[in-house]
């Protein structure tokens, strides 16, 4: 038991500081659209890692399967981050008062759905989490029980939602010190970050081959 709740904090720790396209959307939400925005996309991040870990312990010959498709998912995800960057670097705009001082934010039923349907998209439609939930379950599944693997990946899953948590309020937090025009600025930067991201991705896809991107 104690040994299969350190290796799920293990297995938590180095997803919650991996760095992706994810943690930087995860920031650019939270001061963009507050705490309400941050944690809509999280909700789609932590229901993808979810059936992911689910289906990659459950029906891993069914994902060994769908990584033959590696490319094909590379390219649709590379081409999702590279839409949202755009639209990020060049259209997105908050709306302030002739001072600058306030931000205003009006998000709908509809604004809530489209941004956890962009967690759950770029999360699920990233290879490299694909191939991190199948090796690691793979692995586990060699030494461990099912029981112990089911607190394993608990306990990771837990403990990664509590670090967005963390990112979500922090971020959430720090929108309150921020003019329009430095929130828009954090927003371009973010935009650029994810388009570098899909042009590594491509990069990978094209000349790498199987070596995709962490």
């Amino acid at each position: 038991m104690a040994e299969a709740l350190w290796k799920g904090l293990v297995l938590g720790f180095i997803l919650a500081l991996s760095v992706g396209p994810v943690i930087f959307t995860i920031i650019k939400q939270s001061i963009f659209n507050g705490h309400e925005g941050g944690f809509s996309f999280v909700a789609g991040v932590w229901i993808s890692d979810i059936l992911l870990v689910i289906v990659s312990n459950g029906f891993s010959e069914l994902v060994k399967e769908l990584l033959e498709y590696k490319r094909a998912i590379g390219y649709a995800g590379s081409i999702f981050l590279l839409g949202l960057g755009v639209f990020y670097l060049f259209f997105k705009r908050v709306k302030g008062t002739p001072k600058g001082d306030n931000v205003i934010i009006r998000l709908g039923k509809k604004d809530y759905t489209q941004i956890f349907l962009s967690g759950f998209l770029i999360n699920t439609l990233n290879p490299s989490v694909i191939i991190f939930w199948l090796v690691n379950a793979t692995a586990f599944a060699v030494s461990h029980t099912l029981q112990q693997r089911v607190i394993i990946f608990t306990i990771c899953i837990l403990f990664n939602m509590l670090a967005d948590t963390a990112k979500v309020l922090l971020a959430g937090n720090l929108r309150k010190k921020l003019t329009p025009a430095n929130i828009n600025l954090i927003t371009r930067i973010s935009g650029g970050i994810l388009v570098g991201f899909a042009i590594a991705l491509i990069y990978s896809i094209i000349f790498l081959g199987d070596r995709m991107p962490q």
